[in-house]
């Protein structure tokens, strides 16, 4: 790596005046005088030391360096630009972040986001979903909701909801004889051996299958009619109310714990207490509408 850099207004001037063909066009762009772009360019060239431009009279053109040179300070300039520009979302007055898992985000939260929106369309949300559990006090984060993590400093900590576990299927497989059934499996509170342990039913469950490490994913897969598999009471309301979705038995099994953690700088935003009104009110309709009377 070199350890020192050609100035950025050296690039830029380059990066103009190789793109216009001409000095004078550059400077003009710029808002620099033409011997201030020639000084920059004189400079840069020696910095590299090898001519960018053959220069006849008042026209210039590019070396082949020129023209090498040129498509990486363009990538860089507008890579550079974007960068930039994408700072403003970290100023947007209104802007309230949200960390959350895929799964919740695609079964559960996006479903729902046009009421949320008709109800305060001022609010600003930006969905930061990650399978990684954050880090609060150094992510700017105000909000998290999450089945895998625990209290933090600089955080409240809350538990919504405990979840409930069941196994379901597409409507189209439930004729369909139990050995003939594809098993998906999946990872965490999502493994068919808790069913095994604790409700003890066989469903004709097998050991073989699909096997996957996204319960969002084994969601999306056993509405696909796939096979059976063993899913989030919580996440598949949307499933079960689209007819995507059918349980195998009415019982259901202990599942993961949904928890909220706000940061304390947040704790107080009108922002945040609006969206964590509107998150607590859904959660209580969905539990006292149960699809599965078993739970």
């Amino acid at each position: 790596m070199l350890k020192h850099w050609p100035p950025l207004s050296s690039l830029r001037g380059f990066e103009a005046a190789a793109r216009l063909g001409s000095f004078h066009k550059a400077a003009d762009e710029l808002n620099l005088t033409q011997s201030a772009i020639s000084q920059q360019i004189r400079s840069l060239e020696a910095y590299l030391e090898q001519p960018l431009f053959f220069r006849s009279g008042r026209s210039v053109a590019l070396t082949d360096a020129g023209h090498d040179l040129l498509s990486t300070t363009q990538a860089m300039l507008q890579q550079l630009a974007v960068g930039i520009r994408r700072l403003g979302q970290y100023q947007k007055p209104n802007q309230l972040v949200l960390n959350t898992t895929p799964a919740f985000a695609r079964h559960w939260l996006l479903p729902r986001l046009a009421d949320f929106r008709d109800q305060h369309p001022d609010v600003d949300l930006w969905i930061y979903s990650t399978d990684e559990v954050p880090d609060m006090a150094t992510q700017t984060i105000d909000i998290a909701i999450r089945d895998d993590i625990s209290a933090q400093a600089e955080c409240s900590f809350k538990v919504l909801q405990s979840d409930r576990l069941y196994p379901a299927c597409h409507p189209r497989l439930l004729n369909t004889p139990a050995a003939q059934r594809s098993t998906l499996h999946g990872e965490r509170e999502m493994d068919w051996s808790h069913w095994a342990v604790e409700a003890g039913i066989d469903v004709g469950q097998q050991a073989q299958g699909l096997n996957f490490s996204d319960p969002g994913l084994l969601l999306d897969a056993a509405c696909a009619g796939l096979g059976i598999a063993l899913v989030s009471q919580l996440l598949s309301r949307q499933a079960r109310a689209d007819g995507l979705l059918q349980p195998l038995v009415e019982a259901t099994i202990r599942g993961p714990n949904w928890a909220l953690l706000t940061h304390r700088d947040s704790e107080n935003d009108p922002m945040a207490r609006s969206f964590i009104d509107w998150l607590s009110a859904n959660l209580s309709l969905g539990s006292n509408s149960r699809e599965n009377p078993g739970a």
